[in-house]
């Protein structure tokens, strides 16, 4: 299957109503192994990357991630244009019922081209490593005034297996409200969209604005590696 057929593969109307629910939702097998291999095996060429940050040095966490550096493996490439058009409802729908005055275009490449226009030029795509006893800390990427409020993390080992621990972590400061957190464990090669600043939340007021932020429980044994799909630049 090529990309498009993957991502199209997934339920689009049942996970439009899970975000909306929840933040987040599943998505079906985006990456293949064999892809995942090359896609891991790729950390360790630093050639490949603009930056690599250690997480514990700024306080983030505990482990590691890089910033590819454009031209984008094709699977990274290929997932991240073919993904953006799917999210891009979900985001517009959001952005209407808070009134929010972002707008987004038809096209990966139109929007990166607003980024960039705005100063926001430094590629986002994300392969992190995480070893036993890594963590990443509550947080949100955003990297300046231009953002998409969706992105897609993937999973490229097996959990249980290469790794345990490790789970996606959402919490979400609801109005008025305590916060309340989602952890879910994303299988070999999956996706999972969420968002990545706040949400839409129906209250008797109408719609309110719910923050959230993500993070990645502690690994107990193992190593895991992630792709992360920004769909905004950075400056």
């Amino acid at each position: 299957m090529n990309y498009r057929e993957r991502v199209a593969a997934a339920d689009w109307a049942a996970v439009t109503e899970e975000v909306d629910e929840y933040g987040c939702a599943l998505l079906p097998q985006l990456v293949t192994p064999t892809e995942a291999k090359e896609l891991t095996a790729l950390y360790d060429s630093p050639e490949r990357f603009r930056a690599t940050i250690t997480m514990a040095r700024h306080r983030f966490g505990k482990g590691e991630y890089r910033y590819f550096a454009a031209p984008f493996p094709e699977v990274v490439q290929g997932l991240r244009e073919t993904l953006y058009p799917r999210l891009l409802p979900i985001a517009r729908s959001w952005a209407e019922r808070l009134g929010w005055t972002d707008t987004w275009p038809d096209s990966l490449d139109k929007w990166l081209d607003e980024c960039h226009a705005a100063g926001q030029t430094r590629p986002t795509p994300i392969l992190l490593r995480y070893e036993e006893g890594d963590w990443n800390a509550l947080h949100r990427d955003l990297y300046g005034d231009k953002v998409f409020p969706l992105q897609v993390v993937i999973n490229l080992n097996e959990p249980g297996v290469d790794h345990t621990g490790g789970e996606f972590l959402l919490v979400e400061q609801r109005p008025r409200a305590q916060s309340r957190a989602t952890a879910t464990t994303i299988p070999f090669g999956h996706g999972l969209v969420f968002t990545t600043r706040d949400r839409p939340v129906q209250s008797a007021r109408g719609w309110s604005k719910s923050p959230v932020r993500h993070g990645v429980s502690v690994i107990r044994s193992g190593r895991r590696h992630t792709l992360g799909l920004v769909f905004h630049d950075a400056a």
